[in-house]
């Protein structure tokens, strides 16, 4: 069951890295997501032998089928990023629901649905905040009201017998995270305005809600972790004279990074923290 949910998460992660292509383009210029792809440079319309995730790509050689216009290698490079992100995020969940034999309860497929959710739109959002030093309200608004609801699901679910542990308790408490983290980001740019924009502030009540799902450990870590990597980037393009201290740095990419860190690390780190302060 294992092996079999891993490699269809990555399966399955590969589709949606070729959709998280076409959002991350369409979506800042304002273009439906349902129209039809066609090649930009010849207008030919793309089959869907042709939108097969990497393969397509390598075997028509990065290129058109029609008129041989090069095709950006940032499409299979997504297309296999998101599954491997699918697979760890399978995986994580899977480490985390072995030792209650949460498996077999539907809150553990409720929570893992939500998370590969939250996993898609992290990429999509760095790609497009990366790209454009925006975050759309169309995918982040959105992708708030699908977490709280599937979060919601899942508590609903828990407190009946269910073996993860999971209920209303814990759902507050991603509530309470990503009101948390939304109002410190809101004061953060009440004192600077210029240093963070309207979009990080929406984004860090998504953040704050899938780290306060996890804990309190897992928020403080996940906030914290966005700041040390986004100065440690700003840093290092200063010493490398591709910036400046004045240079605007798009921070959401280093928000849901320090998110993902503190999913993977923030309990741990944060049992380490406090027993070296001798409160364990």
């Amino acid at each position: 069951m294992t092996a079999f949910l891993l490699v269809f998460a990555g399966l399955f992660g590969l589709v949606i890295g070729s959709f998280l292509n076409v959002v991350a383009y369409r979506v800042p210029a304002g273009i439906s997501l349902v129209r039809e792809s066609r090649c930009p440079g010849c207008d030919a319309p793309i089959r869907w032998w042709q939108n097969v995730p990497v393969v397509s790509w390598v075997a028509l050689r990065g290129r058109c089928a029609r008129c041989a216009a090069p095709i950006s290698a940032q499409y299979p490079l997504i297309e296999a990023f998101t599954g491997v992100v699918f697979v760890g995020v399978a995986w994580w969940a899977l480490r985390l629901a072995a030792p209650v034999g949460a498996i077999a309860d539907p809150v553990f497929w409720v929570v893992l649905v939500a998370f590969l959710g939250f996993a898609a739109v992290s990429i999509v959002l760095s790609l497009i905040d990366l790209e454009t030093k925006r975050l759309p309200n169309a995918i982040v608004l959105p992708s708030i009201v699908v977490g709280v609801a599937l979060l919601a699901i899942a508590a609903a679910l828990g407190p009946a017998g269910s073996a993860s542990g999971i209920g209303w308790t814990t759902f507050l408490r991603a509530v309470a995270g990503g009101a948390i983290l939304c109002a410190f980001y809101a004061v953060v740019r009440l004192i600077s305005p210029r240093g963070m924009g309207g979009g990080d502030v929406k984004l860090a009540a998504l953040v704050g809600l899938f780290l306060g799902w996890c804990g309190w450990a897992t928020l403080v870590v996940g906030a914290f972790a966005a700041f040390v990597l986004g100065g440690l980037f700003g840093v290092g393009l200063i010493l490398l004279r591709r910036a400046k201290r004045t240079t605007a740095i798009p921070f959401g990419p280093w928000m849901i990074a320090g998110a993902w860190a503190g999913i993977a690390v923030g309990e741990p780190i944060g049992r380490w923290y406090v027993g070296m302060l001798g409160l364990s």
